[in-house]
Protein backbone atom coordinates (compact mmCIF):
# COMPACT_ATOMS: atom_id res chain seq x y z
CA UNK A 1 0.00 0.00 0.00
CA UNK A 2 3.14 2.08 0.63
CA UNK A 3 4.07 1.86 -2.24
CA UNK A 4 0.78 2.63 -4.51
CA UNK A 5 0.26 5.74 -2.47
CA UNK A 6 3.94 7.31 -3.22
CA UNK A 7 2.61 5.91 -7.18
CA UNK A 8 -0.51 7.82 -7.32
CA UNK A 9 1.01 11.23 -5.04
CA UNK A 10 3.95 10.95 -8.00
CA UNK A 11 1.53 10.89 -10.92
CA UNK A 12 -1.08 13.41 -8.89
CA UNK A 13 2.34 15.66 -9.27
CA UNK A 14 2.43 14.87 -12.90
CA UNK A 15 -1.17 15.98 -13.23
CA UNK A 16 -0.43 19.21 -11.75
CA UNK A 17 3.32 19.73 -14.08
CA UNK A 18 0.84 19.12 -16.88
CA UNK A 19 -1.71 21.26 -16.31
CA UNK A 20 0.85 23.87 -15.42
CA UNK A 21 2.41 23.42 -18.86
CA UNK A 22 -1.17 23.90 -20.53
CA UNK A 23 -1.70 27.24 -18.73
CA UNK A 24 1.81 28.11 -20.03
CA UNK A 25 1.42 27.31 -23.44
CA UNK A 26 -2.27 29.21 -23.09
CA UNK A 27 -0.33 32.14 -21.96
CA UNK A 28 2.87 32.22 -24.20
CA UNK A 29 0.00 32.13 -27.21
CA UNK A 30 -2.49 34.57 -25.62
CA UNK A 31 0.94 36.82 -25.38
CA UNK A 32 1.68 36.34 -29.36
CA UNK A 33 -1.69 36.86 -30.28
CA UNK A 34 -1.86 40.76 -30.43
CA UNK A 35 0.30 40.45 -33.47
CA UNK A 36 -1.58 38.03 -35.60
CA UNK A 37 -4.83 39.50 -34.19
CA UNK A 38 -4.02 43.41 -35.02
CA UNK A 39 -4.01 41.70 -39.13
CA UNK A 40 -7.83 41.10 -38.82
CA UNK A 41 -8.91 44.23 -37.44
CA UNK A 42 -11.10 46.83 -38.65
CA UNK A 43 -8.31 49.26 -39.27
CA UNK A 44 -4.85 47.25 -38.74
CA UNK A 45 -3.02 50.73 -39.41
CA UNK A 46 -4.94 52.80 -37.00
CA UNK A 47 -3.76 50.35 -34.04
CA UNK A 48 -0.31 49.97 -35.28
CA UNK A 49 0.92 53.62 -35.38
CA UNK A 50 -1.41 54.55 -32.44
CA UNK A 51 2.24 53.77 -30.99
CA UNK A 52 5.00 53.80 -33.43
CA UNK A 53 5.66 55.53 -36.74
CA UNK A 54 5.66 52.68 -39.70
CA UNK A 55 2.77 50.40 -40.58
CA UNK A 56 4.53 47.84 -42.80
CA UNK A 57 2.82 44.77 -43.27
CA UNK A 58 4.57 41.26 -44.76
CA UNK A 59 3.03 41.68 -48.53
CA UNK A 60 4.46 45.15 -48.91
CA UNK A 61 7.69 42.84 -50.41
CA UNK A 62 9.93 45.30 -48.84
CA UNK A 63 13.71 43.72 -48.01
CA UNK A 64 14.98 43.94 -44.61
CA UNK A 65 18.08 46.02 -45.65
CA UNK A 66 14.55 49.42 -46.65
CA UNK A 67 12.90 48.03 -43.61
CA UNK A 68 15.80 49.22 -41.20
CA UNK A 69 16.13 52.07 -43.63
CA UNK A 70 12.38 53.21 -42.97
CA UNK A 71 13.17 52.58 -39.12
CA UNK A 72 16.38 54.63 -38.81
CA UNK A 73 15.06 57.22 -41.24
CA UNK A 74 11.72 57.79 -39.26
CA UNK A 75 13.91 58.15 -35.86
CA UNK A 76 16.63 60.45 -37.51
CA UNK A 77 13.68 62.53 -38.47
CA UNK A 78 12.34 62.57 -34.97
CA UNK A 79 15.59 63.51 -33.53
CA UNK A 80 16.32 66.39 -36.06
CA UNK A 81 12.52 67.64 -35.49
CA UNK A 82 10.30 66.71 -38.05
CA UNK A 83 8.10 63.75 -37.04
CA UNK A 84 6.12 61.87 -39.52
CA UNK A 85 4.08 58.19 -39.23
CA UNK A 86 3.98 55.99 -42.57
CA UNK A 87 1.66 53.38 -43.97
CA UNK A 88 2.37 51.04 -46.53
CA UNK A 89 -0.74 49.23 -47.59
CA UNK A 90 0.29 46.99 -50.55
CA UNK A 91 -2.90 45.34 -50.40
CA UNK A 92 -7.14 46.04 -49.90
CA UNK A 93 -6.45 42.95 -47.22
CA UNK A 94 -4.19 45.64 -45.11
CA UNK A 95 -7.15 47.55 -44.93
CA UNK A 96 -9.01 45.46 -42.83
CA UNK A 97 -12.90 46.44 -43.16
CA UNK A 98 -11.94 49.38 -44.78
CA UNK A 99 -11.49 48.01 -48.27
CA UNK A 100 -13.51 50.82 -50.18
CA UNK A 101 -10.55 52.92 -49.30
CA UNK A 102 -7.88 50.99 -51.95
CA UNK A 103 -6.62 52.62 -54.20
CA UNK A 104 -7.19 55.94 -52.59
CA UNK A 105 -4.68 57.05 -50.91
CA UNK A 106 -5.67 60.22 -49.76
CA UNK A 107 -8.93 59.36 -49.10
CA UNK A 108 -7.08 56.95 -46.63
CA UNK A 109 -4.92 59.46 -45.17
CA UNK A 110 -7.64 62.02 -44.41
CA UNK A 111 -9.44 58.67 -42.68
CA UNK A 112 -6.10 57.41 -41.04
CA UNK A 113 -5.79 60.96 -39.43
CA UNK A 114 -9.13 61.15 -38.12
CA UNK A 115 -8.30 57.61 -36.30
CA UNK A 116 -4.93 58.57 -34.81
CA UNK A 117 -6.99 61.92 -33.63
CA UNK A 118 -6.57 60.94 -30.19
CA UNK A 119 -3.27 60.15 -30.17
CA UNK A 120 -0.92 61.86 -33.10
CA UNK A 121 -1.68 65.25 -34.48
CA UNK A 122 1.61 65.45 -36.91
CA UNK A 123 2.45 64.65 -40.16
CA UNK A 124 1.01 61.02 -42.18
CA UNK A 125 1.61 59.84 -45.62
CA UNK A 126 0.24 56.92 -46.96
CA UNK A 127 1.65 54.61 -49.63
CA UNK A 128 -0.44 52.52 -51.98
CA UNK A 129 0.94 50.83 -55.25
CA UNK A 130 -0.86 53.81 -57.14
CA UNK A 131 0.30 56.92 -55.77
CA UNK A 132 0.75 58.44 -52.17
CA UNK A 133 -1.47 60.13 -49.86
CA UNK A 134 -0.15 62.75 -47.05
CA UNK A 135 -2.04 65.12 -44.27
CA UNK A 136 -1.09 67.20 -41.84
CA UNK A 137 -2.31 69.65 -39.49
CA UNK A 138 -2.18 73.65 -40.49
CA UNK A 139 0.38 74.37 -38.74
CA UNK A 140 2.36 71.38 -40.33
CA UNK A 141 1.11 70.97 -43.86
CA UNK A 142 3.15 72.71 -46.89
CA UNK A 143 0.51 73.12 -49.81
CA UNK A 144 0.28 70.79 -52.68
CA UNK A 145 1.57 73.61 -55.07
CA UNK A 146 5.12 73.97 -52.98
CA UNK A 147 5.80 69.96 -52.07
CA UNK A 148 7.70 68.23 -54.63
CA UNK A 149 6.48 67.37 -57.91
CA UNK A 150 7.42 63.91 -57.37
CA UNK A 151 4.98 63.65 -53.97
CA UNK A 152 2.53 65.13 -55.75
CA UNK A 153 2.29 62.94 -58.40
CA UNK A 154 4.63 59.79 -57.72
CA UNK A 155 3.19 56.25 -58.72
CA UNK A 156 5.54 54.01 -56.81
CA UNK A 157 4.10 50.81 -58.51
CA UNK A 158 5.20 47.60 -56.38
CA UNK A 159 8.50 49.35 -55.39
CA UNK A 160 6.71 50.61 -51.86
CA UNK A 161 9.84 50.67 -49.90
CA UNK A 162 11.63 53.14 -52.28
CA UNK A 163 8.90 54.93 -52.55
CA UNK A 164 8.25 55.63 -49.21
CA UNK A 165 11.81 56.52 -48.49
CA UNK A 166 11.84 58.70 -51.02
CA UNK A 167 8.78 60.44 -49.76
CA UNK A 168 9.59 60.82 -46.59
CA UNK A 169 12.96 62.17 -47.43
CA UNK A 170 11.37 65.08 -50.17
CA UNK A 171 8.69 65.47 -46.90
CA UNK A 172 11.42 66.26 -44.51
CA UNK A 173 13.79 68.50 -46.61
CA UNK A 174 10.51 70.67 -47.73
CA UNK A 175 9.63 70.89 -44.05
CA UNK A 176 13.26 72.31 -43.66
CA UNK A 177 14.98 69.57 -42.15
CA UNK A 178 16.77 67.22 -44.80
CA UNK A 179 17.83 63.81 -43.98
CA UNK A 180 20.66 61.61 -45.84
CA UNK A 181 19.68 58.13 -46.55
CA UNK A 182 20.49 55.67 -44.14
CA UNK A 183 23.29 53.11 -44.21
CA UNK A 184 22.35 50.09 -42.64
CA UNK A 185 22.82 46.49 -42.25
CA UNK A 186 20.57 44.14 -43.68
CA UNK A 187 18.95 42.41 -40.46
CA UNK A 188 18.03 38.96 -40.42
CA UNK A 189 14.19 40.07 -38.55
CA UNK A 190 13.15 42.98 -36.13
CA UNK A 191 13.93 42.47 -32.94
CA UNK A 192 9.78 42.50 -31.94
CA UNK A 193 9.21 40.14 -35.05
CA UNK A 194 11.62 37.45 -33.57
CA UNK A 195 10.77 37.79 -29.77
CA UNK A 196 6.34 37.29 -31.37
CA UNK A 197 8.10 34.32 -33.09
CA UNK A 198 10.12 32.94 -30.58
CA UNK A 199 7.15 33.05 -27.92
CA UNK A 200 4.64 31.47 -29.96
CA UNK A 201 6.90 28.71 -31.15
CA UNK A 202 7.85 28.14 -27.11
CA UNK A 203 3.93 28.15 -27.03
CA UNK A 204 3.18 25.85 -29.63
CA UNK A 205 6.27 23.11 -28.32
CA UNK A 206 4.51 22.81 -24.66
CA UNK A 207 1.21 22.00 -26.20
CA UNK A 208 2.67 19.27 -27.89
CA UNK A 209 4.71 18.13 -24.96
CA UNK A 210 2.10 18.26 -22.51
CA UNK A 211 -0.45 16.52 -25.28
CA UNK A 212 2.02 13.99 -25.75
CA UNK A 213 2.07 13.73 -22.09
CA UNK A 214 -1.19 13.90 -21.66
CA UNK A 215 -1.76 10.89 -23.64
CA UNK A 216 0.76 8.83 -22.03
CA UNK A 217 -0.85 9.65 -18.92
CA UNK A 218 -4.08 7.78 -19.94
CA UNK A 219 -3.28 4.67 -20.03
CA UNK A 220 -1.65 4.62 -16.83
CA UNK A 221 -5.09 5.94 -15.28
CA UNK A 222 -7.09 3.41 -17.24
CA UNK A 223 -4.81 0.18 -15.74
CA UNK A 224 -4.97 2.02 -12.35
CA UNK A 225 -9.10 2.06 -12.58
CA UNK A 226 -8.77 -1.07 -13.62
CA UNK A 227 -6.89 -2.62 -10.89
CA UNK A 228 -9.21 -0.86 -8.17
CA UNK A 229 -12.29 -2.75 -9.81
CA UNK A 230 -10.51 -5.57 -9.61
CA UNK A 231 -9.81 -5.65 -5.68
Amino acid sequence: MVIFHRVRDYFSGYRLLMRSAALLAILALAAAWPAASARADGDPASDVLAVQSLFLPQDASVSTTQAAQLEQLLREGQHAGYQIRVALVASAADLGSVTELWRKPQTYAEFLAQELGLVYHGPLLIVMPNGLGFHAPPRHLHPVSKLPGSIRGLAPGSELGSAAINAIRQLAAASGHPLPLPTVRAPHTSAARTIEDTVFIVGVVICIVAFILSALDRPLRIGRKQSASAE
